[in-house]
């Protein structure tokens, strides 16, 4: 459907219920048929495509603003908004995001991508519209699954108290990336099974008759909360309704309607079915929460895959650890399968612990079970561990308790894009006192640093990469630096993310330029632990190598790289030292290959580094 924005928005305007059902029958098959061949978050957008027609065809956008929670379910969106042809190149170098991007047009209204902010942002454009004199809606579509987010419930707060007129429409699909759990969670169960209540309700209209209908509300009202809890929404300011049938486009139009024409917050409880129309999502929403290239004809296709992740490699060693020591215990931030915990939940349920997307509860609840004796390990993705700095500096690190963070997707990610390359990990952990930082190689490394992690009075970190673990051939570590290739001359200090291109990098400059340098080779090692540095190890280094060059995934600035020249400077020791990673930006969407090619990360731009800072033959 080759047309532009206002073409399918026109459509969208004056067209008839027969029209809109077609349209959104449409955008599902070209859906589907775009990310089987790009990866990307189909259930969740599968699930909001006549929510989304319903939203463009009573709201005005851009005028009026739609924001986006989290940004997984905007591909209906994208497509509306003049990306239909686009979604070829969702989420591949030099095509459009696979989250909402004021860059790629002006109906996205921010650049979202972490959970539960949607609220706060409607309420700074609310207040703001207000303060300026302007008028159209602020409406924030936000799933059950980021409202567990504590975030959201700060902004719910301010909007209820200050009545901000501000639409929230939340899109119930009882699920997050896991199936969703907590009271609130209960709480709506109640709202969806409702029947007897809703059933009551048109009875009573029915009964009141026009004239009579505002005399009855008091009595609808307190037999309402006789039957069912009072309802949370309208406690702190919200006029609530629903729930209501999210895949009706009819029904959907004429709430939003309504709730456009009210002068006050408004909560719209919408109930839709995560990966709606296409069998393989409904069945199984969780897979497909987040998938790679798919066969739409045959899913299992592509499903054969060799090799074990890094988070089924650190969920399985966990339940082997868990099993001998009755106080290790996990938390999981509603990413249980993602994290690589469902083993030990199924094994051992009463010491796995989903909280919901609540990172920053995630850590101060290991605190509390670190506090009295237990052995938390709480399993987080990097991009959204750095939403807890707070509990990990003031709680975990400054009390040096033993709680063991497991940093999955640690590094560049990939398709994902800004928001989640977990390039900031080393850098914001480095800053805290008294945390240890290690970064595994092979299993049978991860093996040993998690088994040293639990058996440390303090705050361990492991991180480690997104994909499989790979096959090492070298012994294994313990997170102790390691001389893995000798040399003279020049040292590579790496990660354990960036061994394999330092190895490549090794044998490119002895095959180029250095081969001539009779007095010099290229050394490579793992520096197993990031933090703290190993100053004895480094020192023995500085005497033998002249030049230094680290290399991490992550950003240059503020990592063990930074760490490691600041140690050779203090000490005044005469070595040169080079310090590669991440430039200080945020990178975007992409393969990995892709994005260290372009930034020099890979074999072929570390050699080149090196080879330039050392002068071309200055030995």
């Amino acid at each position: 459907m080759a047309e532009n924005t206002e073409n399918i928005i026109d459509k969208i305007k004056n067209g008839t219920s027969e029209e809109l059902d077609q349209l959104a029958a449409k955008i599902r098959s070209d859906m589907v048929e775009s990310v089987s061949k790009t990866g990307g978050h189909l259930a969740s957008s599968l699930g909001v495509v006549e929510l989304t027609i319903a939203l463009h065809k009573v709201f005005d956008s851009p005028k009026d603003k739609i924001i986006w929670d989290v940004g997984h379910q905007c591909y209906a969106h994208k497509m509306i908004t003049g990306r239909w042809d686009d979604m070829q190149s969702l989420r591949q170098m030099g095509g459009i995001s696979g989250f909402p991007k004021r860059s790629e047009s002006v109906h996205d209204i921010t650049d979202p991508g972490h959970s539960g902010t949607s609220l706060s942002i409607a309420h700074g454009m609310a207040v703001a519209r207000d303060l300026a004199g302007d008028d159209y809606s602020c409406v924030a579509v936000i799933g059950d699954g980021a409202m567990t987010s504590g975030v959201a419930w700060e902004a719910l707060n301010c909007i209820g108290a200050s009545k901000t007129p501000v639409i929230v429409v939340l899109n119930d699909n009882d699920m997050s990336i896991s199936k969703n759990v907590g009271g609130l969670n209960s709480h709506l169960q109640k709202l969806r099974t409702s029947g007897f209540y809703k059933k009551f309700k048109e009875n009573l209209k029915k009964m009141s008759g026009p004239r009579g209908q505002h005399r009855l509300e008091s009595i609808r009202d307190a037999i309402k909360y006789s039957i069912l809890p009072r309802d949370i929404f309208e406690e702190i300011g919200f006029k609530y309704y629903g729930p209501v049938n999210g895949h009706d486009i009819e029904v959907m139009i004429r709430l939003f309607e309504f709730a456009k024409a009210q002068n006050r917050p408004v909560m719209l409880h919408v109930l839709t079915t995560k990966g709606k129309g296409f069998a393989p999502a409904e069945e199984d929403p969780t897979r497909f929460h987040g998938i790679g290239s798919f066969d739409p004809s045959d899913v299992q296709k592509h499903d054969k895959v060799t090799g074990q992740s890094w988070s089924d490699a650190f969920g399985e060693i966990l339940l082997e650890l868990a099993k001998e020591d009755e106080k290790i215990c996990a938390i999981s931030a509603a990413m249980m399968d993602s994290t690589g915990l469902m083993p030990m939940k199924e094994a051992l349920p009463d010491r796995v612990f989903d909280v919901g997307i609540a990172e920053q509860h995630a850590v101060a609840f290991a605190e509390g079970l670190a506090l009295n004796g237990m052995r938390p390990v709480t399993a987080v993705y990097s991009t959204f561990l750095q939403r807890a700095y707070d509990q990990m500096l003031s709680e975990v690190c400054l009390q040096k308790l033993p709680v063991v963070f497991a940093v999955d997707r640690a590094g560049v990610t990939g398709a994902d894009g800004e928001t989640h390359q977990g390039i900031f990990d080393i850098a914001y952990m480095s800053s805290m006192p008294g945390i240890t930082i290690m970064n595994p190689r092979d299993k049978e490394t991860l093996r040993n640093m998690m088994k040293k992690a639990f058996s440390s009075e303090a705050p361990v970190a492991i991180r480690y990469p997104r994909g499989k673990v790979k096959e090492s051939a070298i012994p294994a570590g313990n997170g102790d630096p390691q001389i893995l290739r000798d040399g003279s001359g020049v040292l590579i200090l790496s990660d354990a993310n960036m061994l394999d291109e330092a190895f490549k990098a090794a044998k490119i400059m002895e095959n180029s330029v250095i081969k001539d340098w009779k007095t010099l080779s290229v050394a490579v090692a793992d520096i197993g632990t990031l933090a703290p540095l190993n100053e004895a190890f480094l020192a023995k280094q500085f005497r033998k190598y002249k030049t230094i060059v680290t290399v991490e995934d992550g950003v240059g600035t503020g990592g063990f790289g930074s760490a490691v020249a600041a140690y050779a400077c203090r000490t005044k020791a005469p070595v040169e030292v080079l310090v590669l990673g991440w430039p200080d930006k945020f990178i975007e969407h992409g393969t990995i290959a892709q994005l260290r090619e372009k930034y020099g990360m890979d074999a072929q731009g570390i050699a080149l580094k090196v080879e330039e800072f050392i002068g071309g033959g200055r030995a």
